[in-house]
């Protein structure tokens, strides 16, 4: 039986309706692109905020964070779920780290939530779940791997993460799912560092279910300082 891989979609710059501005104002310090399926990673210092746009609209952007000053302190799932008593991410809420310690605070959020749940894709979980005519497809997993070693990070630095723009509802009964996003095109999220922080962002090259839309689009971050 011959297997038809289907083709890369094409970014199209017309179906972006708002490249906005950043959440907070400020001396705008940063101001970059993530191109479809690429990774980026930058030191935010404190007291800084980032904002991130979903350009083409229902773009996951997963994310990662350490304490620039000592990496061994990273994001930790648990810590912030439990200090908050909430499953998801929203306005107000403040990313912690595995010390307890905030890292960053979510300081403006124009979807009505983001996961933390999810976790990140890859190749060998691709090719489990979506069949092995996948496996050449990289993943969100390969992403941090590329972009972390120029931090000096390595596979025992992943953690579990955060996806900024993907719909992943929690039911009654506590079953998941990876569905349709509530974003758009030109919606952000903004995070103000508690201290200096490496963010590491892959924009999520998930092409076989619904979290990007079926269609990987470019994320645009910029950082203001005060």
């Amino acid at each position: 039986m011959i297997t038809t891989v289907p083709p890369r979609p094409v970014y199209a710059p017309e179906s972006v309706l708002d490249w906005s501005e950043p959440v907070v104002p400020g001396e705008l310090v940063l101001d970059e692109t993530i191109g479809a399926r690429e990774s980026w990673a930058a030191v935010v210092a404190s007291g800084d905020v980032l904002t991130l746009v979903d350009v083409g609209g229902n773009q996951s952007g997963d994310c990662l964070i350490f304490s620039a000053d000592d990496t061994s302190e990273r994001y930790s799932v648990p810590d912030t779920l439990a200090w908050q008593g909430n499953a998801y991410v929203v306005e107000g809420t403040v990313l912690r780290s595995n010390r307890g310690e905030p890292l960053m605070t979510v300081v403006g959020n124009e979807v009505d939530r983001q996961d933390t749940i999810g976790g990140a894709c890859g190749k060998e979980s691709n090719s489990l779940r979506y069949g092995h005519h996948t496996v050449y497809q990289h993943g969100c997993r390969e992403n941090f791997l590329y972009e972390g070693a120029k931090h000096g990070l390595t596979a025992r630095d992943l953690v579990s993460n955060l996806n900024w723009f993907m719909n992943v509802p929690v039911e009654q009964d506590g079953a998941l799912g990876i569905v349709d996003g509530i974003s758009a095109p030109g919606r952000r999220v903004a995070v103000r560092a508690e201290k200096d922080v490496l963010v590491v962002i892959s924009n999520c090259p998930q092409m076989n279910n619904p979290c990007n839309d079926f269609n990987c689009t470019p994320l645009r971050v910029m950082v203001t300082r005060a």
